[in-house]
């Protein structure tokens, strides 16, 4: 998907790609993906494909894309880093080596619902109930708030 990659969340910009074996599964495999493509999204709006398309095959603006990937996603392993520092620093019981092991924009934290619902209700900070959360939220202002709110979360509950 090139929705959250380029921004475009509202366009619904990707790819779907099979690789079949037998032609017989190929007819099979194509004709139930035309299916699902017609009531899901037969019309789709044609703008974030434009501009995906522009930029991919514009040299200078595909060399700027991945320079903003690679800034966003050094961010993302830092604040990774800053979280695990911090709940490190505080004590906090468990081991929380997987927030730095994850990769991606989310983290399964470890937490349970209650500890979840504990961040949500009293301390603002929103994420699944499963204990998922955006590492994209958390930023060098932030990081100190959110670390201690799991701290609380962890040994409260």
């Amino acid at each position: 998907s090139f929705s959250k990659n380029f921004g475009l969340y509202n366009e619904r910009v990707g790819q779907l790609e099979f690789t079949v074996n037998d032609s017989a599964m190929t007819a099979v495999v194509r004709s139930q993906m035309e299916i699902i493509v017609r009531q899901t999204w037969s019309n789709p709006p044609a703008h974030g494909a434009r501009v995906v398309a522009n930029v991919l095959n514009n040299p200078a603006l595909l060399a700027e894309w991945y320079e903003n990937v690679k800034t966003m996603a050094e961010r993302i392993l830092s604040m990774r880093d800053e979280l695990y520092k911090k709940l490190r620093g505080l004590g906090t019981p468990g081991s929380w080596e997987h927030i730095v092991k994850q990769s991606g924009m989310f983290s399964y934290t470890g937490l349970n619902k209650r500890q979840s619902e504990l961040l949500i209700n009293h301390y603002h900070i929103y994420l699944l109930r499963s204990g998922r959360i955006n590492m994209c939220a958390l930023t060098t202002k932030n990081v100190d708030y959110v670390a201690a709110a799991i701290h609380e979360a962890v040994t409260s509950l």
